[in-house]
């Protein structure tokens, strides 16, 4: 069994710029990236995304859409990944202000700016997942299910099945 990283990106859109985060790697470099990051335990993969957007740009972000579930099996790091893009509004403010501190600074950047700096791009998924946004693909969030409780979630399901027997 591959041990398979999950992640999640927003790809937030204002004004024809998109938010990107200039980050710290593990290996000492900088890299770009989408706000992203990791799920933990005991959470849902938007509140992950939530939670993500906020530590890495100290926005609240709405999401709204998925924009597509991306797998890499395995990545160029040879680590195996699932990844979550979602589309969303951000409410209220739209200053930065980053609270993880491996990220260096948030920017609002044209497609152009994203584009010109992939040399230092995390990982190829922020154009796939750019390119998917910017040709309209949205999945409505209700095809995201999450429990934390899988005997709970079996008898509402059962429930369910049982009212249409």
């Amino acid at each position: 069994m591959l041990p398979i990283h999950v992640t999640v990106a927003a790809i937030i859109e204002s004004h024809g710029k998109f938010l990107m985060v200039e980050e710290h790697t593990s290996n000492g470099g900088i890299a770009f990236n989408q706000p992203a990051g990791h799920l933990d335990p005991d959470e849902s993969i938007e509140q992950a995304v939530i939670r993500e957007v906020k530590e890495e740009t100290g926005l609240d972000f709405e999401p709204e859409g998925l924009v597509g579930i991306y797998t890499l099996n395995p990545a160029g790091n040879g680590n195996y990944y699932q990844r979550f893009c979602f589309t969303g509004s951000v409410n209220g403010s739209l200053e930065t202000a980053p609270q993880d501190p491996d990220i260096i600074a948030a920017h609002w950047m044209t497609l152009e700016e994203v584009v010109g700096c992939l040399n230092a791009h995390r990982s190829g998924l922020i154009v796939k997942c750019l390119q998917d946004y910017l040709s309209g693909y949205r999945y409505p969030l209700d095809a995201l299910h999450y429990s934390g409780d899988e005997d709970l979630l079996q008898q509402q399901s059962l429930n369910f099945l049982h009212d249409h027997l």
